[in-house]
């Protein structure tokens, strides 16, 4: 159910952006746009030092291999770092590659009963392709928001579009982004150990960024709008002198309508593992535990009675006793 609720919102969400910008579209092409990053701002600052803030009294670093520790006991480096270089070495390919992500595994139940381990590489690799396509293609979409375009952007948009298939150009960024966000919907969906922990707003993410990506194919494929006057708009949102031009096409509006809905939702949503990655004392802090000590600096004095005090303040009733004192 909490599938179809997601589906059902996304779709209202859709149909508000058609009609609305159709009827209002300086609301919806303007005003919904700017309180959309003012609400990004404010959420994402608030949640960077939020987590900033947390304490972190002692190294709680997530690993795989061995820590460092006697010379003649082989470490691993890279699961387990011990310096700031192989930590940073660490951070970048968990960042770039997934790297935690590729060794994962599941577990299931088979005949016998017997308890069998696999490998999910294709959800690394679905993952991966989607994130890197979603950043290339907000990368190509610079051109709407600078003039002139810069060359580098111009050459991504050269590379995306390199076997030039159909008229206009096939960017191949879009097949593997609706390829990927369909993977992982449909793995949600048919795993029903993934089904069962699914939340509303797992589904809504991934709903959200497929209605994203299918509106901006339709516009770009199937709809014949003002590229012209699509780039004006983009141009005044960013020159704060915005001006919605005539002849845009209403998909164009919910098209941006629920990229506005994403933007004011990341901050507080589980998308922002993008800025949490960096903040996670399990993956940014060096392991070297063994090596150095390390005290918390947010303990407060305690008042501490040792076991010299304790003898002496009960010395009498100790040796009436017949007890052994350390101190005769």
């Amino acid at each position: 159910m909490a599938a179809f609720y997601s589906l059902i919102l996304v779709l209202l969400l859709s149909i508000a952006g058609y009609f609305g910008g159709s009827a209002a579209g300086t609301f919806f092409g303007i005003i919904i746009p700017y309180a959309a990053i003012a609400v990004f701002l404010v959420g994402l600052v608030y949640r960077i030092l939020l987590w900033a803030n947390t304490p972190v009294p002692f190294r709680i670093t997530a690993t795989c291999g061995q820590q460092k520790s006697l010379p003649w006991i082989q470490s691993n480096r890279l699961d387990n770092p011990a310096s700031g270089t192989a930590t940073v070495i660490r951070m970048a390919l968990e960042v770039l590659l997934f790297r935690s992500l590729f060794r994962n595994t599941k577990a299931e139940i088979k005949d016998g009963p017997r308890l069998v381990f696999s490998e999910r590489k294709f959800l690394w690799l679905a993952a991966l392709a989607f994130h890197w396509t979603f950043l290339f293609i907000l990368f190509r979409h610079l051109r709407f928001f600078l003039e002139p375009v810069p060359g580098c952007v111009l050459i991504a948009q050269e590379l995306d579009g390199f076997f030039q298939i159909g008229t206009p150009i096939l960017y191949m960024t879009d097949l593997i982004i609706l390829a990927a966000l369909a993977f992982l919907l449909i793995r949600r969906l048919a795993d029903v150990q993934i089904r069962y922990i699914s939340l509303f707003a797992d589904y809504f993410a991934l709903f959200l960024l497929l209605g994203l990506a299918l509106s901006g194919v339709v516009l770009r494929y199937f709809i014949k709008t003002d590229i012209s006057g699509i780039k004006e708009l983009a141009m005044g949102l960013v020159t704060f002198s915005p001006a919605v031009p005539a002849g845009i096409h209403p998909i164009f509006f919910i098209h941006i309508f629920l990229l506005s809905i994403l933007v004011a939702y990341f901050p507080f949503s589980k998308l922002m593992h993008m800025g949490g990655v960096f903040l996670s004392p399990t993956r940014n802090l060096a392991n070297n535990n063994r090596t150095k000590r390390h005290i918390n600096p947010w303990n407060h004095p305690v008042k501490v009675h040792t076991y010299e005090e304790w003898e002496e303040e009960f010395r009498d009733k100790i040796k009436a006793a017949g007890l052994p004192l350390e101190k005769v």
